[in-house]
C-alpha cells in the first residue's frame, strides 16, 4: 500500500474557448506539478476548452446566439484521441506523473457534432487508460452535453493506485458512488463546477462513506477570462469579478479536508496522502465490504 504519495488539484482557468492554448497551459501545469513531486494532478470539469456558463444565462429562444456559441465549443472540443491528447500525454509522461482531465469532448466515434462531458485518464507512462462520460448533465447542461452509459464506471491501476471519477453532480447518485466503490477505487477524482457549501459538505460525506481519498477540482473562472466578444458577458450582474470562485479541496478517508478550499484564486493544491489510511478507515465501515450485506441487497450494473 502506497504511501508518501503526492497528489494535486490544478484549480486553473482554461483560455476560453481556445483549445490549443488551454492545453498548452495544461501541459505547463502537468510539468510544474511533477517537477514539485505530485504523482497525480486532477484538472477542473471541462477544462478544455471551457464550461459553457451560458447555459445558465441564455435562454433556449435564442437559438443564433446559442448555435454560435455551441459551434465555437464544438470546434475546440478534444477528440480521443487527437492531437490535444498526445500532448497532454507527452507532458505526463516527461512529469511522470498520472493525469485527470476534464473536457468537452467530439462523438468521433459517429457523427463528431455531439458532445460529452467528460474526463480523460492518463497514466505516468503518457498512455489514456480510459474516459469516463458524464452520465446525466444537470439542469441547462442538457442543451449542451450528451448522457453518458455506465461502460466506464471503474476504477484504473496506476502506479499509486487505483483511481477512478465522477464528474460534479453525479456524485450525488447513489448506484454511481455505488459502482465505484466496488471497483475497489482508492483515489476519486471529482472535477466539478459546483464551488458551495454544500458541495464540500457532500464531498466531505462522499470520502468517508466510500473510505477514499477524494479530489474535489472546481475551475477557477473571473470575468476577465471570458472575451469580449462573447456577448454573454453582459448577462452577469454588474460588479461581478469571479464568475466561478473554485474552492478546491482535497480530502481524507475520515472525511477531513487536509487541502483547501482554495478560494477565488489560480493555483495548484497540493496533499501528501497514505493509503494506509483507507484501511484503517475501513476497519469500522466498509460500505461494500462488510457493511454491504449482500444477503439483503442486490447490486449489478447492466451489460453492455
Amino acid at each position: 500500500m502506497g504511501k508518501n504519495i503526492r497528489v494535486a488539484a490544478a484549480q486553473i482557468s482554461p483560455i476560453f474557448l481556445n483549445k490549443d492554448k488551454t492545453v498548452e497551459k495544461a501541459c505547463k501545469a502537468i510539468l510544474e506539478a511533477g517537477e514539485k513531486g505530485a504523482n497525480l494532478i486532477v484538472f477542473p470539469e471541462a477544462f478544455i476548452s471551457g464550461y459553457p456558463d451560458w447555459v445558465w444565462l441564455i435562454p433556449n429562444s435564442k437559438g443564433a446566439e446559442l448555435n454560435d456559441l455551441y459551434v465555437k465549443l464544438v470546434e475546440h472540443a478534444v477528440s480521443v484521441p487527437d492531437n490535444a491528447t498526445e500532448k497532454l500525454c507527452k507532458a505526463a509522461k516527461i512529469a511522470g506523473i498520472d493525469v485527470v482531465m476534464g473536457i468537452n469532448e467530439r462523438s468521433s466515434e459517429t457523427s463528431s457534432a455531439s458532445l460529452y462531458n467528460s474526463i480523460l485518464f492518463i497514466s505516468d507512462g503518457g498512455k489514456i487508460l480510459g474516459k469516463h462520460r458524464k452520465l446525466i448533465p444537470t439542469g441547462g447542461e442538457r442543451l449542451i452535453w450528451s448522457r453518458g452509459d455506465g461502460k466506464s464506471l471503474r476504477s484504473y491501476d496506476t502506479s499509486i493506485g487505483k483511481i477512478a471519477g465522477l464528474i460534479c453532480w453525479e456524485n450525488f447518485m447513489p448506484l454511481a458512488r455505488t459502482a465505484i466503490y466496488e471497483s475497489g477505487v482508492q483515489i476519486l477524482a471529482s472535477p466539478t463546477w459546483d464551488k458551495s457549501l454544500r458541495w464540500l459538505q457532500s464531498m466531505q460525506h462522499i470520502a468517508r462513506e466510500g473510505g477514499i481519498f477524494l479530489i474535489s477540482c472546481c475551475m477557477a473562472l473571473q470575468m476577465d477570462d471570458i472575451p469580449d466578444e462573447y456577448s454573454f458577458k453582459k448577462l452577469y450582474p454588474d460588479g461581478k469579478t469571479w464568475i466561478n470562485s473554485g474552492n478546491s479541496c482535497i480530502i481524507a478517508p475520515n472525511g477531513e479536508i487536509i487541502a483547501g478550499p482554495l478560494e477565488a484564486q489560480e493555483d495548484i493544491l497540493y496533499a501528501n496522502i497514505d493509503l494506509q489510511k483507507i484501511i484503517a478507515a475501513k476497519r469500522m465501515f466498509d460500505t461494500v465490504g462488510h457493511y454491504s450485506r449482500p444477503d439483503v441487497f442486490q447490486f449489478g450494473l447492466k451489460d453492455h
